[in-house]
């Protein structure tokens, strides 16, 4: 079994930072990339900003320049700095892990039951 699990989460105002953890564990042979998404009430899960093993980053427009995503490759871990919060950035947080089991399993995502970030205006 693989788990992941977020932490770092909370209430914040706007302008603000805060620093999510995630940590994979588990049956993992191999991770490819990791990577947050967030969702709001009402919104479909969208992406936030992933990193693969090679270091390449993808973040999405709304948070370029604000969010900086990095990852621990021996810890199994993957971060996401966020700076300059928004009202609008308020979701829950879900880190995703794209990972092998085994050398003969295919890619599969994997998820964390999320983390809540809430930012007053």
């Amino acid at each position: 079994q693989v788990q992941l699990v977020e932490s770092g989460g909370g209430l914040v105002q706007a302008g603000g930072s805060l620093r999510l953890s995630c940590v994979a564990s588990g049956s993992i042979f191999s991770i490819v990339a990791m990577g947050w998404y967030r969702q709001a009430p009402g919104t479909q899960r969208e992406l936030v900003a992933t990193v693969t093993t090679g270091g390449r980053t993808n973040y999405a427009d709304s948070v370029k320049g604000r969010f900086t995503i990095s990852r621990d490759d021996v810890k199994k871990m993957v971060y996401l700095q966020m700076n300059s919060l928004k009202p609008e950035d308020t979701a829950v947080y879900y880190c995703n892990g794209r990972l092998r089991t085994n050398f003969y399993s295919s890619l599969n995502d994997y998820w964390g039951k999320g983390t809540q970030v809430t930012v007053s205006s």
